[in-house]
């Protein structure tokens, strides 16, 4: 059985860095997709090989965390990502200066395509929170297993929606149906391979978070909407009649002891 936190408090050490990483690897995952490359005899954009890396995020946010800092940390990653894509968007529009011809090659690789922005930004989206909320729940469901078993099956059911769906609103109807499926499937099988091929890193980096943290959440009462924004917030100190919190919280130490 799932130990209670040693953290009651909720302070955390790694939270904001994790965060960082995780946006980090997404920006930089969906800039290098613009490359296509080939290992043995697959071929695939160069993102492919970092984006497996969110989902590793994913899963050490919602086991250590708990489901609602992820849900933020997802809507934040979502943010920066939409972020990015706007703004290379608006920088595309403006004519290049005169005497500059590195347009066309800029062009060719940060120009955005809006279909392939829209399907990575909702694709993404999707794939987390299905990533997150299954982890969250067969969490909560047996506690007692490790979570070994949850980061595979959760990784599952979130790269499935995130391929399925970015393959379907970026290429279908544009690559014939045996192409499109050999894409949809070879994606899908790297994805998950990289990420149990480390999974014994993830569970080694999960298990010291967890025991620097203090931290074990299972989450029963709790909503799982994505889009459901409820930050917690530290109970406010008690004034005493002098408007004193310190003093009241001085004095309650001392009736404790």
């Amino acid at each position: 059985m799932a130990k209670s936190p040693a953290n009651p408090l909720g302070e955390t050490h790694y939270l904001e860095m994790i965060t960082g990483l995780f946006a980090a690897f997404l920006l930089i995952s969906n800039l290098a997709s613009t490359r296509v490359v080939k290992i043995g005899i697959l071929e695939f954009d160069a993102g492919t090989l970092l984006f497996p890396l969110t989902y590793i995020f994913g899963d050490l946010l919602t086991e250590v965390y708990g489901f609602a800092k992820a849900r933020r940390v997802i809507w934040t990653g979502f943010g920066a990502l939409f972020l990015a894509t706007l703004f290379l968007y608006l920088a595309s529009l403006p004519p290049p200066a005169p005497g500059w011809d590195g347009d066309p090659a800029w062009q060719s690789v940060m120009g955005l395509v809006p279909r392939l922005a829209l399907a990575s930004l909702v694709a993404y989206l999707i794939g987390e929170f299905a990533n997150s909320i299954t982890l969250a729940k067969m969490k909560a469901k047996a506690p007692q297993k490790g979570p070994a078993a949850r980061f595979v099956v959760s990784t599952l059911v979130g790269q499935f929606f995130d391929t399925l769906i970015f393959a379907s609103v970026a290429f279908l109807g544009v690559l014939g149906p045996n192409l499109w499926w050999t894409l949809v499937g070879s994606n899908f099988l790297f994805k998950v391979g990289v990420e149990i091929l480390l999974l014994p890193l993830t569970l080694a980096v999960v298990r010291r978070v967890k025991k620097t943290e203090g931290l074990d959440p299972i989450d029963r009462e709790i909503s799982y909407n994505p889009f459901q924004w409820n930050p917690d917030r530290p109970a406010p100190l008690a004034k005493s009649d002098s408007g004193n919190p310190k003093k009241e919280e001085s004095e309650q130490g001392d009736k404790r002891a």
